[in-house]
């Protein structure tokens, strides 16, 4: 799961009216693009409301703001698209990249909700985002790897093969985590670049061990696969069980293993079940419904938060979409996620995990923020058979981290922070006695 914030980068899909743009937007945008491009980040937190000045207090808007200069540069021009449910939807042309700026004005004229996300040259959001692409290293034996299904679009990934390979080799498939996690273990618009799974795929190869890992459906050069609204869960299965066959009939490879990193540990766990798979990896995966995984993280979070999505939580429990939600909670719990999340509560875990037949390693690390270690504990109850290793000291990003909330969460942003060695050691052990 993604850090919750009110200022997120997120990719949203809604439909807009065409209307006048309201006075009081008007002028708070126009605000926000000069002490933005002043870098005055105290007189943007001054434009917060109390609710979200809790979420983001000074310090934390000021890291924001910087980030937004050094990655975007200045913001030159903001041109209004449209209104929809008290969310207005900007054209925002910084110097380096055009994004969406997304917005909700209280009636004290303050930002209630301040979102960007990937621009759609489509006021009504109706088209799908363009696909970003992506380059290989041949230097690192990367290849492109395209995987279609029969009613779905082109899956895109990168294949990555050792140097020299004697014979059948054993391959990894890599499957990512929640939100739009790219296939090297990133998410650019939340500003987190970790590069984990590419290290992942490097160690591997350097070990004689293969590797695919792939953009998710909705992004990187997946983006176009599908529309938000339509996404379920088995979709991400469905495809991950594609390419486990895929990898089975290639010729090259003696077997398959699965690794499914933090919401990609059950997607992995269904993707395997009766499929031709040698063993399974989980990576910081819950080892409880969705349900009772996001209830607990809302605990962390302020009660004008919490409450209300909990509220649609439980709406979604019952099989009903919420289609009016609350600005602060569109990043988490917009109407066109909300069928993914009721389709994600649906699978236990711990259910999942018992009806695997392969061996399983489950590897869990101390300062993880997001999931803890009695989901491990939980999944290892579950298959009493499979490896629990638990890692001091290794955040949700397989990196060495302390517990301190904000260092940790500084890791996220720095791709050069090797993997913890205790996790690529317990990785290659496990491979290494069943290939």
């Amino acid at each position: 799961m993604k850090t919750l914030f009110i200022l997120f980068f997120v990719l949203v899909s809604y439909s807009l009216h065409a209307q006048t743009e309201p006075d009081s937007y008007k002028l708070a945008v126009s605000r926000f693009r000069s002490f933005y491009n002043k870098n005055q980040a105290d007189s943007i937190f001054s434009m917060f409301s109390p609710e979200v000045k809790v979420v983001i207090p000074a310090d934390k808007n000021i890291a924001l703001v910087t980030q937004l200069q050094t990655q975007l540069g200045n913001l030159n021009k903001t041109t209004f698209k449209g209104i929809n449910n008290g969310v207005a939807l900007y054209k925002a042309d910084f110097v380096k990249s055009t994004l969406a700026m997304k917005i909700n004005i209280n009636n004290a004229n303050q930002f209630a909700g301040l979102f960007f996300d990937n621009y759609k040259d489509d006021a009504t959001g109706a088209q799908p985002i363009t696909p970003q692409t992506v380059n290989v290293d041949p230097a690192l034996g990367e290849t492109h790897f395209t995987s279609k299904g029969l009613f779905a679009g082109e899956i895109s990934g990168t294949l990555t093969m050792p140097d020299h390979a004697a014979g059948k080799i054993p391959v990894v498939l890599i499957v990512a985590g929640s939100g739009p996690t790219d296939r090297n273990g990133n998410t650019p618009q939340a500003g987190v670049y970790t590069n984990a799974y590419k290290m992942i795929a490097i160690a591997l190869r350097q070990n004689g061990i293969a590797s695919l890992r792939y953009d998710k459906r909705l992004v990187g050069e997946s983006a176009a696969v599908t529309k938000e609204k339509d996404l379920k869960i088995e979709d991400y299965v469905e495809d991950a069980s594609r390419m486990i066959n895929q990898l089975h009939d290639d010729p090259r490879f003696s077997k398959v293993f699965v690794l499914g990193h933090s919401e990609g540990s059950l997607v992995g766990m269904l993707a395997s079940i009766n499929q031709p798979v040698t063993g399974y990896i989980s990576v910081a995966g819950a080892g409880r419904p969705a349900y009772a995984v996001l209830k607990e993280q809302m605990k962390s979070q302020p009660d004008f938060i919490s409450v209300r999505f909990m509220t649609i939580l439980d709406s979604l429990a019952k099989g009903k979409v919420q289609k009016n939600v609350d600005a602060s909670l569109y990043a988490l719990a917009r109407p066109s996620v909300q069928p993914y999340i009721m389709s994600w509560m649906r699978y236990d875990p711990a259910r999942a995990i018992r009806l695997m037949k392969v061996p399983v390693l489950i590897i869990q690390g101390t300062t993880d923020l997001q999931v803890t270690t009695v989901d491990a504990d939980k999944l290892k109850k579950s298959r009493s058979d499979a490896v629990l290793v638990i890692i001091p000291n290794m955040n949700h990003i397989l990196k060495d981290a302390p517990a301190d909330k904000d260092k940790n969460l500084a890791t996220y942003t720095d791709p050069n922070l090797p993997l913890k060695p205790e996790f690529v050691t317990a990785v290659l052990d496990f491979i290494d006695k069943l290939k």
